[in-house]
């Protein structure tokens, strides 16, 4: 049964420019896992746009193809080393994994103006 893995993140940054610089190495760092992960069915690294002051900074979403290729994920050698090269960029962290539901629910619908 398919997993999907969201992870966010806040990173260490002096400026605007240097947390720009921030987002972009975490972001090429974590897109070079692609193919590199035994049942990593995607992978996608998100940058926030709204800037309200309680938004993560960074999210990965991926999706796997179960719980047991999610667990190998946490020790395969290509993750450490993205984890290793990040070390203290990281300021806070959250995730959550779930399965997604069996049946896909219908669209939201929008309201009429």
């Amino acid at each position: 049964m398919k997993i999907k893995h969201i992870v966010m993140w806040n990173l260490r940054s002096d400026s605007e420019q240097e947390k720009s610089q921030a987002i972009e190495f975490l972001r090429s760092k974590f897109e070079s896992l692609r193919g590199q992960i035994p049942g990593m069915l995607h992978l996608e690294v998100g940058v926030d746009s709204s800037k309200v002051d309680y938004a993560c900074d960074v999210v990965l979403y991926s999706i796997f193809d179960s719980q047991k290729s999610l667990a190998s994920y946490a020790s395969h050698p290509a993750h450490l080393r993205v984890r290793d090269e990040l070390g203290d960029l990281r300021v806070s962290r959250h995730q959550v994994d779930y399965y997604p539901p069996p049946k896909a629910h219908p669209p939201c619908k929008t309201a009429d103006k």
